[in-house]
């Protein structure tokens, strides 16, 4: 029987994390997952005997190098490593303090370049796939997101950079989503569905199918180097106020 494959996959136990482990799962895959205790990852993956829960803050060096290899550990192998993790602050520029730029540049953007960087060697000997999960808001702006703006267009900046360093061996790609309720979608109203070109809000879900598309070599072999929008078309369509 041939071994299940493993991915890593960064803020794990929540939103978007959540639902992309969850579908790798059950499409057969083996799961490390890293995040904060707070986050309570132990409890939402307890009876799941394919999951490695690695609890600790992907800003640090030492914690990323550690869950790579207490995977490797585990599961022999490491095939996929996504870097979903991710913080916002929403602050005015002069209120926006240097400590707080640093904290989001570092979980945002500095923990792909630390993930890749502990990843590559088992990566590339399983001729594996690395996704980084940004935003549409590398791309377009709301008043006072320097920080996350900036963190999500330096990830597809990064994105490229190491789909060239780590090329043949492992393809690395970008999805970078858009309006995605992670919470109560019922509460969401008719107009926040109207105003997007596919008719509604995105799921987790969505985003999910894309990035388990992405790790499959077979599926996405000839994919590297690219930034996929998954954002209903908002990014596509003229706004004007009436």
């Amino acid at each position: 029987m041939p071994t299940k494959p493993v991915a890593l996959v960064t803020g794990g136990a929540k939103g978007i994390g959540r639902a992309i482990v969850r579908h790798l799962l059950a499409t057969g895959w083996q799961i490390g997952v890293v995040d904060l205790p707070d986050s309570g990852p132990r409890r939402v993956f307890a009876r799941e005997r394919n999951v490695l829960v690695i609890e600790g803050d992907v800003r640090d060096e030492e914690t990323v190098a550690d869950a790579v290899e207490a995977i490797l550990h585990r599961f022999h192998r490491l095939d996929g490593v996504v870097s979903n993790a991710g913080i916002m602050i929403r602050k005015p520029l002069q209120r926006l303090t240097v400590s707080a730029w640093h904290r989001i540049l570092d979980t945002n953007l500095t923990a792909a370049f630390l993930l890749a960087r502990a990843a590559e060697k088992p990566l590339r000997n399983a001729n594996g796939a690395m996704v980084t999960i940004a935003s549409t808001r590398a791309l377009m702006s709301e008043a006072n997101t320097e920080s996350y703006s900036a963190s999500k267009g330096g990830l597809l900046a990064l994105t490229h950079a190491l789909a060239i360093s780590l090329a043949p061996d492992v393809r690395v790609n970008c999805v970078s989503p858009g309006w995605i309720e992670t919470k109560d979608y019922g509460a969401l109203r008719q107009k926040d569905h109207r105003q997007h070109p596919a008719g509604r809000v995105g799921k987790p879900e969505d985003v999910a199918e894309l990035v388990s598309w992405l790790l499959d070599g077979k599926r996405s072999g000839f994919v590297t180097g690219a930034n996929f929008v998954i954002d209903g078309g908002m990014t596509r369509k003229m706004i004007y106020e009436e």
